[in-house]
């Protein structure tokens, strides 16, 4: 989008603001941005600094969870709608349909760097390590046993494997709505499972559900889109288990540790080289036509993909960002600063 298609956005923008009321087009001086946990930290630090630093008002955060931050986002432009949200996954291409069909033609795509998604537990227990077959048989539905699929009877991580702890399968994580989930199952479930000659039998779509569908028996606990409440549950037992994102490990890992995944600890080095098997891409997406009627979209956009945040040794990477390879930032950053809308 050039600078003229963008300031009669804003204009078409302020009209439909001044017709929902010009009272209600005052009130809306800071940037509002929702989505997933995962990215919240980092979004929250970068709208500190900004706020801090510059003219603007600090923007206000909410954690929503990448899939209810996405829906507030696509629901329509204007004052009432969302400028800005995080997603622990690619916005999917049904996501950007429904965003176009409410009015949210432009949207620009900032990918901000590296994640790791964790299996950890409290300090206080041994550290553990599982290939993500083992993961996969511990939290699916439906697992093979003697040749048959039949309803998970794991009740024991030992009962996998004799190496494994030799306690009750207890893991808290994300539910569906969460860009975290959304990961797990693509980098975790559905790749354990092909493991298993009794699911690549499997027609197509019997084999997906079979693949990504998650116990219900109590063995996988959802925890909500707060992932500090999964640290406090694994911090109170030491057997249980929890999945998140490599920023939330780091963040606390005075109380927690990451089991190995392959026999590659969730460590920065290794999340970035790719080694770590378990890793994804992070992202933030502006609405374009919001730019210039909110005051400060642009510059916080700057700010998000300035060196000093989002570089190796910016303030994001003491947050846990896995930074993107240097060349690869510049793009981002190009783009990002030039508002470019995604095509898909």
């Amino acid at each position: 989008m050039n600078t003229k298609t963008l300031a009669l956005a804003a204009t078409a923008l302020a009209a439909t603001f001044a017709v929902s009321g010009a009272a209600n087009a005052q009130t809306r001086d800071q940037i509002r941005i929702v989505g997933s946990s995962t990215v919240f930290p980092f979004t929250s630090a970068v709208a500190e600094t900004f706020g801090r630093d510059g003219k603007f008002k600090t923007p206000v955060v909410e954690s929503t969870g990448t899939g209810g931050g996405m829906k507030l986002f696509c629901g329509g432009v204007g004052l009432e709608h969302p400028d800005v949200t995080g997603a622990s996954r690619r916005i999917k291409k049904s996501e950007l349909e429904n965003c176009a069909a409410n009015g949210v033609q432009d949207v620009t795509e900032m990918k901000i760097g590296f994640d790791g998604i964790v299996v950890a537990n409290s300090k206080d227990a041994p550290q553990a390590g599982f290939t993500i077959p083992q993961i996969w048989q511990a939290l699916a539905k439906t697992v093979p046993v003697d040749g048959k699929l039949v309803e998970n009877p794991y009740k024991n991580w030992s009962d996998i494997d004799p190496s494994l702890p030799n306690v009750a399968i207890e893991v808290y994580g994300p539910p569906p709505t969460s860009g975290t989930r959304d990961a797990f199952v693509e980098l975790v479930m559905e790749v354990g499972c092909e493991e298993f000659a009794e699911v690549e039998a499997l027609g197509k779509d019997e084999k997906k559900a079979v693949c990504s569908q998650v116990r219900e028996d109590g063995g996988y606990v959802e925890a909500g889109e707060n992932d500090n409440l999964i640290v406090q549950k694994l911090t109170s037992n030491p057997n249980a288990f929890g999945v998140f994102g490599y920023s939330f490990l780091d963040q606390n890992a005075d109380r927690l540790q990451g089991s190995t995944v392959g026999g590659v600890a969730p460590e920065y080095d290794a999340i970035s080289s790719g080694e770590y098997p378990v890793s994804r891409s992070l992202y933030v997406y502006v609405k374009n036509a919001h730019v210039g009627a909110v005051p400060g979209i642009r510059e916080f956009v700057a700010e998000y993909t300035a060196e000093r945040a989002m570089g190796e040794d910016g303030y994001l990477a003491d947050k846990g960002l896995i930074a993107l390879p240097e060349e690869e930032r510049g793009q981002v950053r190009t783009q990002a600063n030039s508002l470019t809308p995604l095509t898909m």
